[in-house]
C-alpha cells in the first residue's frame, strides 16, 4: 500500500491568483523518508497541511495510509503526527511537559509516556534543559523540542515541515539520526527542507515543486541524472570572462564568481585551459543544489518569457 497518493490536488487561496497547488499528482511509498523541495511559496506547506487534515483542498484528492484525508480525517489523525513549521513552544511548559503532553493527548498511558519522553529528550540532547521554562530556551532548543514531540509517538506517518530550520550543523545531524532511526522501525516520514545537503543525505525519494507543480521526482541520484547531463561543476576564480566560459557548459554566477555546469569532457577542456592560463578553478560533482537552481531557474525564465 502507498503511504500517500495525491490526484489532481489543487488549492486556490484567492480566486484569480496563482494556485498554491496546481493539479498535483504524487505517490509516496511506505517506510521511507520522502522530501519535498521548493522555493518559499512553492506549495510545500500547503501540501503538508492538506495531507495532515489541517486544510481542505479546493479540488482533487489525497489518500494517506489508505484513508481519505478529507472524508476520513478523524481516523487518519490517530495514525499521523506533524511538526508544523509555525509551531511554537508554550509558556510556562518545560520540554518534558511538551513531550509528555503530546504523548498523553494521543492516549498513551502515563508510565509509557514518561518513558518515551525521557528517551526523546535524551535522543535530542535536551536532558539538561528538560525542566527549564520553554521561554528561556534558544530558538534552536525550541525547535528540537518540537521535533522531540513527534519522534516517540506511535504514528505510522510523520509530517515534518522544515524540522531543522535554525539548528546548527551538529544538531541538524542529530535530528537526521532520529529520522533515520524512525525509518528503520517502518515509519514513513514526509518532510520539507531548504537544505539541499539534508535532502541528499536523508531522502529515499524526493520531489522538486515550483508554483504548485511537480518539476522533478525520483531518488536524489536519479533526479540529478534525469534532469541534466551536466555531471560536473567547475568553480572559476579568475582569468576568465563569462562569454568565454559558455563554450565549456552552462554558466551561472555564484557570489560574484562563475560556476560552469558541464560534463567530464567539458571539465577536462576547461581544466586544460586553466592550466595554460595559470588560473584557479575547483572541480567537483554536480550537487542537488545545482540541479534545484537549474530546474527552478529554468521554470522561472520560461514563465517570464510566457508572460
Amino acid at each position: 500500500m502507498k503511504a500517500l497518493t495525491a490526484r489532481g490536488l489543487t488549492k486556490v487561496y484567492r480566486k484569480g491568483k496563482q494556485p498554491a497547488l496546481d493539479s498535483l499528482d504524487l505517490e509516496i511509498e511506505s517506510g521511507q523518508i520522502f522530501t519535498m523541495l521548493g522555493r518559499n511559496g512553492a506549495g510545500k506547506t500547503t501540501f503538508l497541511r492538506i495531507a495532515s487534515t489541517q486544510l481542505l483542498p479546493t479540488s482533487g484528492s489525497v489518500t494517506v495510509l489508505g484513508l481519505d484525508a478529507v472524508k476520513e480525517a478523524k481516523a487518519l489523525r490517530e495514525r499521523i503526527a506533524i511538526a508544523p513549521q509555525e509551531a511554537e513552544t508554550i509558556y510556562p511548559l518545560t520540554p518534558r511537559d511538551h513531550v509528555l503532553l503530546g504523548l498523553r493527548m494521543r492516549g498513551m498511558e502515563k508510565e509509557e509516556a514518561a518513558k518515551r519522553a525521557r528517551e526523546a529528550l535524551e535522543d535530542l540532547e535536551l536532558t539538561d534543559v528538560a525542566d527549564t521554562n520553554s521561554d528561556w530556551l534558544s530558538g534552536g532548543l525550541k525547535q528540537r523540542v518540537i521535533v522531540a514531540m513527534v519522534v516517540r509517538t506511535d504514528a505510522d506517518l510523520i509530517f515534518l515541515d522544515e524540522p531543522t530550520i535554525g539548528l546548527d550543523p551538529v544538531n541538524r545531524r542529530r535530528v537526521w539520526d532520529q529520522l533515520t532511526r524512525l525509518k528503520r522501525t517502518g515509519k514513513t516520514i514526509i518532510l520539507t527542507t531548504h537544505y539541499m545537503d539534508e535532502a541528499e543525505a536523508l531522502s529515499d525519494s524526493l520531489v522538486i515543486i515550483n508554483k504548485g507543480k511537480v518539476m522533478a521526482a525520483g531518488t536524489p541520484r536519479s533526479v540529478k541524472a534525469a534532469v541534466t547531463s551536466r555531471t560536473t561543476r567547475v568553480d572559476v576564480f579568475d582569468s576568465f570572462d563569462r562569454s568565454e566560459l559558455g563554450a565549456f557548459g552552462h554558466v551561472v554566477t555564484i557570489a560574484g564568481r562563475y560556476r560552469v555546469l558541464t560534463d567530464a569532457s567539458g571539465a577536462r577542456r576547461l581544466g586544460d585551459e586553466a592550466v595554460a592560463r595559470n588560473a584557479s578553478i575547483a572541480i567537483s560533482p554536480v550537487t542537488l543544489d545545482d540541479v534545484f537552481v537549474d530546474i527552478v531557474g529554468e521554470a522561472e525564465r520560461e514563465g517570464e518569457n510566457g508572460s
